[in-house]
């Protein structure tokens, strides 16, 4: 793989991942549009280990306590401190997991082509759209999270398996549709992206070592930082724009990406 290719999808993947744009999309579409040959399994996992591991470095501190509150809780039987989110993420975590084992070779083969891409772009960027300015009507909007929210939340994060939708736009979006703040539906959206994503790297290491390809070891280790370090300045960037302006921008990127698909 040749360096400004590898520089390129780093970028995208750091840039992608957590925006509500849809990360699948973009590294689909770059090697069909640019002529570019495709990233390999290997790349994969190691762009999704960098985006991990910027996440879970930003959330450090609220996973600690999390995991903590979690094993505590496991032995009083008590939801005290950050055990409710804990336990939260694990559990909105299992609907996209049991669909993802059992469907992830139809989705791969039926749904990755640049139609399904461009209307998935443009429908769930509408609905994003559209579930920011309900929530903004909202008398009252919570930081804390219902059990229902976590069944609502995690069975539309089962959309994210189709190419072009977001997993953390989809998320978002029902967790404004839910009534939780922008600040909790952000937050809760990137805590459920750890398991997520590393299921998917995990999935990917399995398949990964039962192939023979080769491994361009230099090349690995420039996306990985470089897809690591832009995902975390991303999401510095991402939560501080929302607070400012909310999600339009993203809501018309998507309309307008959506549309330039479908001309092509």
């Amino acid at each position: 793989m040749e360096i400004f290719q590898t520089i390129i999808l780093s970028l995208v993947q750091g840039l992608t991942e957590f925006l509500p744009i849809s990360s699948s999309a973009h590294l689909v579409l770059i090697p069909k549009l640019s002529g570019l040959k495709d990233q390999g399994l290997a790349y994969d996992v190691v762009l999704h280990f960098g985006t991990l591991c910027a996440i879970v470095y930003y959330y450090r501190c609220s996973l600690l306590s999390m995991s903590k509150s979690f094993f505590n809780s496991l032995q009083t039987r008590r939801l005290e401190g950050d055990a409710g989110l804990a336990w939260a993420v694990l559990l909105g975590t299992i609907p996209v997991g049991l669909v993802g084992i059992f469907f992830k070779n139809d989705i791969s083969i039926n749904l990755r082509s640049v139609e399904v891409i461009a209307f998935a772009t443009i429908f769930f960027g509408l609905l994003l759209g559209f579930s920011d300015w309900l929530n903004r009507r909202m008398d009252i909007v919570r930081d804390m999270i219902r059990s229902s929210d976590v069944l609502i939340i995690g069975c539309f994060q089962i959309l994210a398996l189709i190419p072009g939708t977001s997993r953390s736009g989809i998320t978002i979006t029902a967790a404004l549709l839910v009534g939780l703040s922008r600040q909790m539906s952000i937050k809760f959206s990137f805590l459920l992206a750890i398991p997520v994503i590393t299921l998917a790297t995990l999935a990917k290491l399995f398949d990964l070592a039962n192939g023979s390809s080769e491994v361009d070891w230099l090349m690995l280790t420039l996306g990985f930082f470089i897809s690591a370090i832009t995902a975390y300045a991303t999401v510095v960037f991402f939560i501080r724009l929302v607070e400012r302006i909310g999600f339009l921008p993203f809501v018309v990127y998507r309309i307008l990406l959506g549309a330039l698909l479908l001309v092509f």
